[in-house]
């Protein structure tokens, strides 16, 4: 009798027990800040630092130009929902920001990162982004320093709106920011390695000049004009011939802008045709440990560097992997 008395009490200690834990994941679950991001890059760095404390959702689906992508209608779900919308800011995400500004629920933040990072006199213009259009060159992100400036608005406005979590919130950004720092050193060791006569970037989509300025590269032209059209029969002839002039070893293509042009202009110019640069698509599946804004940057990197003569070796030892405390 006492031991089917001890049995009985084990089993409800037992479900007891798994009653507490089914309560406190899902008051967990209720309290966890609900945000919104836009580009997989951003959405990937917010990740790291908000961990399994916020509840994330992406709404610019990888490969999608986020310059001209318009919000369907189930993202407006997440955004009538969300405690806080993470853009890039810069005019890169306008729809999106439009439609957060009109949709977001009472008392929802918004956070522009790139706003929040460089002042006005520090904003780069560009062939894509020429001056008299009044916007920007937004990838601010391609600098890695930037995107520990990134890291750490994040960081600081979930602490501000999530104070029980300030401790998870900081360990996750200090081990992050730590690769980041490891992966901004290795970025300048590579570009040092690339005779200095190649350190020139001709580009399909203008989005490397704050990467450039950090590494001291030049971005010689785009082929993607200001409107984000094909380039006319004359700019093509123009950025063959620039590129003769230039010597330059490659012309580097992009993901997210496919473009047949490309390669008709390296075959005329006789040089390489990269055409897997990333500034907003992560590479590998999702999940998978490459899958990230640092695997992207060594993607990208691993593509760039030798192709203009470099060498990758201090790469070597960088982990592209996440770094969520648990």
């Amino acid at each position: 009798m006492k031991g089917g008395k001890l049995k009985y009490y084990r089993i409800i200690v037992f479900c007891l027990l798994i009653l507490t834990v089914f309560i406190n994941n899902s008051a967990q679950a209720k309290n966890k800040i609900k945000v919104v991001s836009t580009v997989a890059p951003i959405t990937n760095i917010i990740h790291n630092i908000g961990g399994n404390r916020i509840e994330l959702h992406g709404i610019i689906p990888e490969g999608m130009d986020s310059h001209t992508f318009e919000p369907v209608p189930s993202d407006i779900k997440y955004i009538a929902e969300a405690d806080l919308i993470i853009l890039n800011g810069l005019n890169l995400e306008t729809p999106t920001e439009k439609l957060a500004k009109a949709r977001a629920k009472k008392g929802s933040e918004i956070l522009k990162l790139g706003d929040n990072t460089i002042k006005k006199e520090e904003w780069v213009f560009d062939f894509s982004f020429p001056e008299d259009k009044g916007d920007p060159n937004p990838h601010l992100w391609l600098n890695v320093v930037y995107a520990v400036k990134y890291a750490e608005l994040v960081r600081n406005k979930l602490i501000e709106m999530n104070p029980e979590n300030r401790e998870y919130y900081k360990k996750n950004t200090d081990r992050f920011i730590k690769k980041l720092e490891q992966l901004d050193k290795a970025v300048f060791q590579a570009v040092k390695t690339i005779p200095e006569k190649n350190r020139k970037l001709l580009i399909y989509h203008d989005s490397w000049a704050y990467f450039a300025k950090r590494y001291g590269m030049t971005v010689i032209g785009a082929i993607q004009p200001s409107d984000f059209a094909e380039p006319s029969p004359r700019d093509i002839a123009a950025v063959i011939d620039q590129l003769k002039k230039e010597n330059v070893p490659a012309i580097f293509g992009s993901e997210v802008f496919p473009s047949k042009v490309e390669e008709q202009i390296a075959r005329e110019a006789k040089i390489k045709h990269i055409t897997t640069l990333r500034d907003d698509d992560l590479p590998g599946k999702i999940g998978s440990g490459e899958h990230t804004y640092i695997g992207m940057m060594l993607d990208n990197m691993q593509n760039m560097i030798p192709a203009l003569g470099g060498k990758t070796d201090a790469f070597s030892a960088i982990d592209p992997s996440n770094v969520i405390e648990d």
